[in-house]
């Protein structure tokens, strides 16, 4: 037990470290090649604005605010608990959205980077946060969780319906959709929701193996009885 952890904690320091390594690029050496396509994006995201698409971004952005996702992990974790018999689902959202929130706030300290160059419809930004996104970090963890807990336990029924897959697919979605809706209202880069969905779903991968969520099996049928069988072999004594 604390080998796996001992693992979990270097692979999250290297998650860490990418993450941060990556934003220094940004800000840095890179930024001459990738802000002009960033900002070129987040015009684009901007000019789409429409009077009906607004509330929409808001409910996206909404999905990844922190009270929110904690909120909703809390039902998920306490949910998947109950109907898997087991803590590991309330620790896997625990420790998702710790380590989402952790690397999130090492990244917007390391690497400060200003918001894209168009009015923001989601007022009292720090100016210098945009990267990278919390509320797609938040969403990875919380939705993203949901989904994989959701899939295992498809998993192992006898049999799955449709609606499961299908719901299993939106709650995968969601992030998605929370990081559109923070392009959309000019809160972040296209590099800064793009770097929350890759490292919150390394994370949440690293915390499924070692929390062995995919080891579990389904049930293996219960072979019936052969007492009373006429033709039941009488094993010699």
């Amino acid at each position: 037990m604390a080998g796996r952890l001992l693992r979990v904690v270097v692979v999250y320091a290297v998650i860490a470290a990418v993450v941060v390594g990556w934003g220094w690029l940004l800000t840095h050496s890179l930024h001459g090649s990738i802000e002009g396509t960033d900002d070129d994006v987040s015009r684009w995201f901007a000019g789409q604005r429409t009077s009906w698409l607004d509330p929409v971004s808001d409910a996206g952005t909404l999905l990844g605010e922190t009270p929110v996702g904690l909120a909703v992990g809390a039902v998920v974790a306490l949910v998947a608990g109950l109907v898997l018999r087991s803590l590991v689902p309330a620790l896997l959202i625990l420790m998702a959205n710790a380590g989402d929130g952790g690397i999130y706030w090492l990244g917007s300290h390391a690497d400060p980077r200003d918001r894209p160059p168009v009015h923001i419809l989601d007022p009292g930004l720090v100016p210098d946060r945009s990267f990278p996104s919390g509320h797609v970090g938040t969403a990875v963890a919380v939705y993203g969780g949901a989904a994989l807990l959701l899939a295992l336990w498809l998993r192992s029924r006898q049999g799955t319906s449709t609606t499961g897959r299908v719901l299993v697919v939106l709650l995968a979605c969601v992030p998605l959709f929370v990081a559109v809706s923070r392009l959309y209202q000019g809160a972040h880069h296209l590099t800064d929701v793009g770097t929350s969905l890759v490292y919150g779903a390394v994370w949440l991968a690293v915390l499924g193996v070692a929390l062995q969520l995919w080891s579990a099996r389904s049930d293996a049928p219960v072979p019936r009885s052969t007492r009373g069988h006429a033709d039941a072999a009488v094993p010699h004594r």
